[in-house]
């Protein structure tokens, strides 16, 4: 079985980390659990990545695993991980726990795969700050209270099966940090940037958040987005204030020193 120095070489091609989600997932867990990583890093849509013909349809994340194998590239973020999960066993990528490792999959793959709503009204854009009366449809409100009792469900079922197990509880969606919790980082950022309703949130769901925001590793690659905005480069302006056209919203951008207060979620 592979350990955690199974490979070195790793290379991850992403997009732009403070607007693309997928990307943000997987260089997470790569900085999380220390995995050694070269995170190449492109602006969207450059022509290394749409002209190469390396990445298929330009989309990103891509990890390549070995330097001198080029046609073994792993596409999409939750392959990926799976991948890194299976490679280094001993780093514990999801939980040790059958029960609640099973949960995070399920968890991860419906954020994966599912919230199309919320995905395609609220565009990732990590500075982003939405004020006023944004706009939330019927089907987005939906999504919005699934999402936040997935969130607090994930919680207390976690906190039973721990407690059965005799073992600690970390705050975590599955009690540690796992690759469920690294894929719902960016729709925090949503909630965040779009002002989105945590109505019926449980205490221990609104823990949780707390205690994403507030982890030196997230504060890290909170840190890493203001630093790509310094370069004008990096913007995109489709995903820039994207209700412009609705004067009752309006738009700016979070500061650095933001921090988050569970009693304004």
């Amino acid at each position: 079985m592979a350990d955690s120095k199974a490979n070195t070489e790793y290379t991850l091609h992403v997009y732009s980390t403070r607007y693309s989600s997928w990307g943000a997932r997987v260089t997470l867990v790569v900085d999380y659990f220390k995995i050694p990583c070269n995170i190449k890093m492109y602006l969207l849509s450059h022509p290394e990545v749409t002209q190469s013909g390396r990445f298929k349809g330009g989309f990103l994340p891509v990890l390549e695993p070995d330097p001198k194998d080029e046609d073994f590239l792993i596409a999409d973020s939750l392959a990926i991980c799976e991948f890194l999960a299976e490679r280094h066993p001993d780093l514990h990528l999801w939980p040790r726990d059958f029960k609640l490792r099973a949960l995070a999959r399920a968890a991860a793959a419906q954020m994966h795969s599912g919230f199309g709503v919320i995905r395609n009204t609220y565009h990732t854009n990590f500075l982003g700050k939405y004020t006023g009366k944004i706009p939330i449809s019927d089907a987005a409100a939906k999504e919005i209270r699934r999402m936040v009792e997935l969130w607090s469900k994930a919680r207390a079922g976690t906190k039973k099966r721990l407690q059965e197990l005799g073992e600690e509880d970390e705050g975590f969606l599955f009690g540690s940090f796992s690759i469920a919790d690294a894929f719902f980082w960016p729709v925090l950022w949503r909630f965040r940037s779009y002002q989105l309703p945590t109505t019926g949130i449980s205490e221990d769901g609104l823990k949780w958040m707390a205690k994403m925001w507030n982890d030196p590793a997230m504060k890290q690659h909170a840190q890493e987005y203001f630093r790509q905005a310094e370069d004008p480069a990096t913007m995109v302006e489709r995903y820039e204030n994207i209700f412009k056209d609705n004067p009752d919203v309006q738009y700016s951008q979070f500061t650095e020193d933001w921090t988050f207060d569970a009693s304004k979620a």
